[in-house]
């Protein structure tokens, strides 16, 4: 939450035309952006091309953000915007594109047709239905971290996130597939104790969901599993310890967090630098004249 309520300052700050604040937010954002385009595109000078029009393109879209909305993951999804336009008509080479990757960024992007500038558009009863959705996930994920029930966890994101099947999922953590069957009840039960106290109106609203409202997208799109950078980077340190250990390496290299697996490149990349990069500077120069009209 600290980190959301200091993204919403800035993007008040850069509404207002502030250039020090989009300076920062360029300065916080440019790594991680820069490690996920890297990590799919084979020249550097490209992957900075698509950074920068990436920063372009949210200072254009800078109306339509929502701010409930992880501003990281919207910065994410321009990206991937730009990133699938340019391989699409064959501007740039990829390398190292995973083979599901396309089926995970399916479920945050917004429906064909949809622009940039839209990503954040959605009709009020989406929105409901999305934060409902949202809420009774939270309270499910942080009552399982709460009594350290990892294993469950585990089960459950391979489940309802990643959408692997009950026999997938028991043969890769190597226990009982009824022990995944009955994982997956108690949660699916507690799901539906956690929307029965929810209020009337929401409740409405859920009554006539969108197709495109699934417990899927919304724990992507909502990253509701996502890791901390501070998580990270104690992990980076070698002095994280059990069960976020296990866990840590587990949303890393089985779920294949593509988000995450970029703040974790650029955490590292920071500690070998030590320094900001210079394409901060060149994002901001060539950014800063479209800050300048989204200014009230």
């Amino acid at each position: 939450m600290e980190a959301q309520g200091a993204d919403e300052f800035l993007v008040d700050q850069i509404r207002q035309g502030d250039q020090g604040a989009w300076r920062e937010l360029i300065a916080r954002y440019q790594g991680r952006l820069l490690a996920f385009a890297r990590s799919r595109i084979a020249r550097f000078s490209d992957a900075e091309d698509l950074v920068q029009e990436t920063f372009i393109g949210f200072t254009q879209s800078l109306d339509h953000y929502d701010r409930n909305r992880s501003l990281e993951t919207y910065l994410f999804t321009i990206l991937r915007y730009k990133l699938c336009d340019q391989l699409r008509s064959k501007k740039m080479a990829a390398i190292n594109a995973p083979e599901d990757d396309e089926g995970w960024w399916d479920q945050i992007l917004p429906p064909t047709g949809e622009t940039p500038s839209g990503v954040a558009v959605r009709a009020e009863a989406v929105r409901v239905q999305e934060s409902v959705l949202a809420d009774v996930l939270r309270r499910l994920i942080h009552e399982l971290r709460d009594r350290d029930a990892f294993d469950d966890l585990q089960v459950i994101e391979l489940v309802f996130y990643a959408g692997w099947r009950n026999l997938q999922v028991a043969e890769l953590l190597e226990i009982d597939q009824k022990s995944v069957a009955g994982i997956k009840f108690r949660a699916i039960a507690k799901l539906q104790k956690f929307l029965g106290e929810a209020d009337e109106t929401e409740l409405a609203a859920l009554d006539e969901a969108s197709a495109e409202v699934t417990v899927a997208r919304v724990w992507r799109e909502r990253r509701l599993t996502c890791l901390k950078r501070s998580t990270l980077g104690s992990y980076l340190l070698g002095v994280l310890e059990e069960p976020w250990l296990s866990y840590t390496q587990f949303h890393l290299d089985v779920v294949g967090c593509p988000l995450c697996l970029a703040n974790l490149q650029d955490l590292e990349e920071e500690d070998v630098a030590g320094s900001p990069r210079e394409a901060s500077e060149q994002i901001f120069a060539s950014s800063v004249g479209f800050l300048k009209t989204t200014g009230g």
